[in-house]
C-alpha cells in the first residue's frame, strides 16, 4: 500500500480526518521518519491491548495473532483483511501496522477508548441476519465483500440501515459525498478516482475492492532538489503518491526549492504490480495548486528482490544481486537494491518530468506479507 484523506463514518466512534487540512487531528496519516520512537510505556500499553481475548483474533475473519489495526474503527485485523481495508481507501479505513509503524500515546488512547474488537463487532456486526461472516480461509471475494459491507456501507448496524442500503446502494455514497464537501478542493482532488462510482449500484462498487496484494511498500520521501519556482521567488511543495487506487500525500514544506520531508508513507502492493506514480505540487491558498513535475518508478525489481530474500535464504546484497541477475532482473545503476538490517531497500533519485527542473530522492522498502 497507500497520501490521504478519510471521510466521516456515520457509525464510527472517532471523527476522521483530512490529512492535508485538519490541524486538530490526533493521528497522522503518514509515518514521519524523523519521529522519535514511542516510549516503552506506549509499547507496553499496545501489547496489553493485543493480549486481550477479543483482540487475539482478527475482527473480520477470526485469524489468530492479528498484527494490523484499522485506526478509523479501532479494530485489530490480520494481514489479509488489512489488504481489503486498504482497498476501501484511507478515507474509509486507515490501516497501520502494530510492528512496522511508530505509535503515539494518542493512538493507543483511541484504541483503548474504542474497546477493541469486542466493541467494534458489537456495533458493526449487530445485525448480521442471514449473512455468513467469512473465516480466515475464505476467498478474497468473500473477504472483500464482507469488509466493504461492514465498514463502508455499514449494513449490519441495524435492520433499518440494512434495508436502506439493500434497496438503494447509492444511499451511503450520497451521505459520504455531502459530508466530504466540508474538506474542500484538496479532498475532492485526491479522491477524484471515486467520483465515477458515486451513482453506481452496490454490486459494481463491491467489485472495486476485490484486489489481491503481494506485499507492502514503505516509501521514504527524503528531499527535493532544485525544484521549479511556482510562486514569486519560491514554492510550497508537497508530494502525492499513487499506487493502483491508493493515494497518499506528504506534508507541505513552506517556501523551499530544496525541501526536506523525511516522511514515510506505507502502501499495499496490488497484483498485477503497477508503477509507483508521484506528482509534486505547489500549495496555493486561493487558487488551484500548481504542478511541479511527476515521475513513475518501476517497483517490480524491488518486489522480486524482497521475494528472493524471503524465500531463498539470501543473506547479503552481493548474493541478492547475483540471484536477480541470474533470473534476468535488471536493476538501474542509479537505483541500487540492498539488504540493510535484514530489510530489502532501494535508493531512488528521479528526474521530474513535464517540468523545467527538479529531482526527488527517495528510499523504498518492500515488506513481505509474512511480516
Amino acid at each position: 500500500m497507500g497520501a490521504s484523506d478519510q471521510a466521516n463514518q456515520p457509525g464510527s466512534k472517532m471523527g476522521t480526518i483530512d490529512q492535508a487540512n485538519q490541524p486538530a487531528a490526533k493521528m497522522g496519516t503518514s509515518d514521519q521518519a524523523n519521529n522519535q520512537p514511542g516510549s516503552v510505556a506506549t509499547t507496553e500499553r499496545l501489547d496489553r491491548l493485543l493480549s486481550q481475548a477479543a483482540n487475539r483474533c482478527c475482527a473480520d475473519c477470526g485469524a489468530p495473532d492479528p498484527k494490523w489495526v484499522s485506526l478509523t474503527f479501532g479494530a485489530f485485523i490480520c494481514i489479509k483483511c488489512s489488504g481489503a481495508h486498504r482497498s476501501l481507501g484511507v478515507h474509509i479505513s486507515k490501516v497501520v501496522s502494530v510492528k512496522l509503524d511508530e505509535w503515539t500515546d494518542d493512538q493507543v488512547d483511541f484504541l483503548t477508548d474504542s474497546g477493541g474488537n469486542g466493541a467494534v463487532n458489537t456495533t458493526y456486526e449487530a445485525f448480521l441476519g442471514n449473512y455468513t461472516k467469512p473465516r480466515q480461509d475464505c476467498s478474497a471475494d468473500d473477504r472483500n465483500d464482507f469488509i466493504r459491507r461492514k465498514y463502508e456501507f455499514q449494513q449490519f448496524l441495524s435492520n433499518q440501515q440494512l434495508s436502506c442500503v439493500s434497496q438503494n446502494g447509492k444511499h451511503h455514497y450520497q451521505q459520504q459525498q455531502s459530508s466530504s464537501n466540508r474538506y474542500g478542493l484538496g479532498h475532492a482532488f485526491r479522491n477524484s478516482w471515486r467520483r465515477k462510482e458515486d451513482h453506481k449500484p452496490v454490486k459494481k462498487a463491491v467489485e472495486v475492492g476485490m484486489v489481491e496484494f503481494v506485499g507492502l511498500i514503505k516509501v521514504n520521501i527524503l528531499r527535493g532538489t532544485n525544484l521549479a519556482i511556482r510562486d514569486v521567488m519560491s514554492s510550497d511543495p508537497y508530494v502525492i503518491l499513487n499506487l493502483g487506487h491508493q493515494s497518499m500525500k506528504t506534508k507541505v514544506i513552506k517556501s523551499s526549492l530544496n525541501p526536506v520531508w523525511n516522511e514515510r508513507l506505507l502502501l499495499s502492493i496490488p497484483d498485477p504490480i503497477p508503477p509507483l506514480k508521484l506528482q509534486v505540487y505547489d500549495k496555493d491558498t486561493f487558487t488551484t495548486d500548481d504542478r511541479m513535475g511527476e515521475a513513475e518508478i518501476n517497483i517490480q525489481p524491488l518486489v522480486a528482490a524482497a521475494r528472493a530474500y524471503e524465500t531463498k535464504s539470501v543473506t547479503d546484497t552481493t548474493e541478492l544481486n547475483k540471484l536477480l541477475a541470474k533470473d534476468g532482473i535488471w536493476i538501474p545503476r542509479d537505483s541500487p537494491i540492498s539488504v540493510i538490517d535484514n530489510k530489502v531497500k532501494q535508493e531512488v533519485t528521479v528526474r521530474l518530468q513535464n517540468v523545467e527542473r527538479g529531482h526527488l530522492e527517495m528510499e523504498l522498502e518492500c515488506v513481505p506479507l509474512t511480516q
